[in-house]
């Protein structure tokens, strides 16, 4: 162990932080995550929303990644999520919108119909602690005409 190591390692340690670690880093990067089904449409509803936070968990899980909490709204998702820095919030977000769009359209033959595709192509991240909710609502507002 190196001395740096042992100094933050220490720090960590006094002030009772939960910090993770890999092989040479240790972190805490913590994020929050807003994203819209194409044109805003209200369709996370019912066995949908049990089913894209089923997918949402199963994606974290496997990349090492802890969802803090999540809510779904019928027609936009919050997932507040720490990620290691090294493998990237947008690898992260671009799994989770990639593979709970596959699912859900395989599971509801309708959202094939009513939309091109489940997801815009944007979303928001801030991490936690920098903007402040109405920034988040404000990008959950302009969402609608896209």
């Amino acid at each position: 162990m190196t001395l740096s190591s042992a100094l933050l390692y220490n720090v960590c340690m006094d002030t009772k932080l939960a910090y993770k670690s890999n092989r040479n880093i240790y972190y805490s990067c913590k994020y929050h995550v807003v994203w819209c089904p194409k044109y805003r449409r209200k369709v996370l509803v019912l066995g949908a929303a049990e089913q894209l936070a089923a997918s949402i968990h199963e994606v974290c899980q496997e990349h090492q990644a802890e969802v803090l909490s999540l809510e779904i709204m019928p027609d936009h998702v919050h997932v507040q999520v720490e990620v290691d820095p090294q493998f990237g919030i947008h690898r992260l977000v671009k799994l989770m919108k990639g593979r709970s769009s596959r699912l859900l359209r395989q599971a509801f033959p309708s959202l094939k119909t009513r939309m091109p595709t489940l997801w815009t192509n944007s979303y928001f991240v801030s991490t936690v602690g920098g903007a402040p909710l109405s920034v988040s609502k404000q990008y959950i507002e302009n969402q609608k005409h896209v």
